[in-house]
């Protein structure tokens, strides 16, 4: 996680206090704090994504990697959501979702970090052929009609 985001970074600090104060982050604040709930799910979309926590098919390219990130970051902000004591601001919700893309944006466009992210769940066959075959014999066999 260190590569993508580092330990000092706005998303890790955002992250290590709401998990530190999960249960009364939300009531030293007079509002809801757009900010640290949108960094938070920015990471918290990272490590979910390298965990390979629900991901049932693989991302082949860097847009479908953002769109996974994404999913992943709106779930977390809808956790925090949900869990809050504070009501959001008009427009509240809007700007945390902006503020997640936004970080999840400048990770992938660092470097070289899309295409490390894409090759972190690839399967390395090593043989050149899909990782996915059938037996389409085997299963016709078995089919009875």
């Amino acid at each position: 996680m260190d590569n993508f985001l580092a330990p000092h970074s706005t998303e890790a600090v955002a992250h290590s206090r709401l998990s530190e104060d999960w249960l009364d982050w939300d009531i030293s604040r007079p509002s809801f704090d757009e900010s640290l709930v949108a960094h938070c799910a920015s990471y918290h979309a990272f490590d979910r994504y390298l965990s390979g926590e629900d991901l049932f098919i693989a991302p082949r390219f860097p847009s479908e990697l953002e769109q996974v990130l994404r999913r992943h970051a709106y779930d977390s902000i809808h956790n925090a959501i949900s869990r809050s004591r504070q009501t959001l601001k008009t427009g509240g919700y809007s700007r945390t979702c902006h503020l997640a893309e936004q970080s999840i944006r400048s990770v992938l466009d660092t470097g070289d970090n899309a295409r490390r992210l894409l090759a972190w769940h690839r399967p390395n066959t090593g043989t050149g052929t899909s990782p996915v075959t059938v037996d389409v014999t085997r299963t016709a066999s078995v089919i009875k009609v």
